[in-house]
């Protein structure tokens, strides 16, 4: 009677499957490719709150010439007074240019248009890099206008210069804001993986304001929102007296008299970096084209995070100083804080890296 129950258990563990534990090398003895490991679960990448503030500044001696050697070492920055640690420090020497060209076309410029013309295709034809730079130009008389955006033919622009007429009255304000609001806030970036390129406006205008539904400080704050340092040439030649323009001798390159007009193109290239000219004449441009080119590739730049993580909107100032004696530092006076954290990975690389 015992003897069919053992048959029935025999029979039963032959037929029950085998099962065999595989190493990899074991299964590659046996002709078998190894199955994967199982993924590790991964967490949400972390994430934290990384706000660079970069700073584009120019460094002259008492001569007014451009001093270029310097290293990170020789700069502090502070922000509201307290002291900064400069994460990143370079010599923004051959960055892409994005140049808007902001030129006064109303009627109290009509018997100095050719003047503005002259001047604006001469910068054009002395700044601009072919297949590197791009501009756009716009006028102001009772409303700002962009006449052409922007593009990297010279030919094209200066024929749009020249179609230009004047009359009307004069919104200076109004065509910097939305010059810097509207289009070098956005402008086209250049390919690769971390673009940047130089966001500059020069403005040709004898700096007076007669139709702007815009304050001056709506036009500055719209160009430090944005980041663009404003240079300005003044069309303004009634301070010239005829002695002084036969007189070569007593001709200087500053001017001394200033007018309202002429205090208020100082003033928006004061709050962001850049600098006013006032030539005699049009012959007189020449140099101010070269230094305004040699200034935008003679800079350096600098990033740091701020210690305060504030984001009340509220207006920074920035000081930055150099340890060598005599030199001036000439940068943007601050900037903006954002209204909203900014959420960002930590692994943040610097501007132009």
């Amino acid at each position: 009677m015992r003897r069919p129950l053992l048959f029935a258990v025999l029979f039963a563990a032959l037929c029950a499957p085998l099962v065999v534990s595989f190493t990899p090398a074991r299964a590659q003895q046996a002709g078998q490719q190894p199955a994967p490991p199982a993924p590790q679960q991964q967490g949400p990448p972390f994430v934290t709150e990384v706000r660079l503030v970069d700073v584009i500044f120019t460094v002259l001696n008492r001569r007014q010439k451009f001093v270029t050697d310097l290293e990170k070492e020789n700069f502090k920055v502070t922000e509201d007074g307290a002291p900064q640690d400069i994460r990143f420090f370079s010599r923004q020497t051959d960055l892409p240019l994005r140049v808007g060209l902001l030129l006064d076309t109303s009627n109290s410029i009509r018997d100095r248009l050719k003047f503005e013309q002259e001047a604006a295709i001469d910068f054009f034809y002395s700044t601009l890099r072919r297949n590197k730079d791009l501009a756009f130009l716009m006028i102001f008389d009772n409303e700002p206008s962009i006449i052409e955006d922007y593009t990297g033919d010279t030919d094209k622009l200066r024929d749009a210069i020249n179609r230009q007429r004047a009359g009307g009255g004069t919104a200076l304000y109004d065509g910097i804001y939305v010059a810097c609001n509207d289009r070098l806030a956005h402008p086209p970036m250049p390919p690769g993986p971390t673009p940047e390129v130089r966001r500059v406006l020069v403005v040709i205008s004898d700096g007076d304001d007669t139709h702007s539904d815009r304050a001056k400080s709506q036009a500055i704050e719209a160009c430090q929102r944005a980041g663009v340092v404003i240079y300005a040439i003044s069309t303004s030649t009634q301070w010239v007296t005829a002695t002084e323009a036969a007189d070569p001798t007593k001709r200087v390159n500053r001017k001394i008299h200033k007018e309202a007009g002429d205090k208020t193109l100082d003033q928006l290239t004061g709050e962001t970096g850049g600098r006013a000219f006032f030539p005699y004449r049009v012959d007189d441009l020449a140099q101010s084209f070269q230094d305004i080119g040699d200034e935008l590739r003679s800079q350096y730049s600098l990033a740091y995070v701020p210690q305060s993580k504030s984001v009340d909107g509220a207006f920074r100032k920035i000081k930055i100083e150099v340890d060598r004696k005599g030199l001036i530092v000439r940068a943007r006076k601050g900037y903006y804080a954002p209204r909203t954290a900014l959420i960002t990975p930590t692994s943040a690389k610097p501007p132009g890296q």
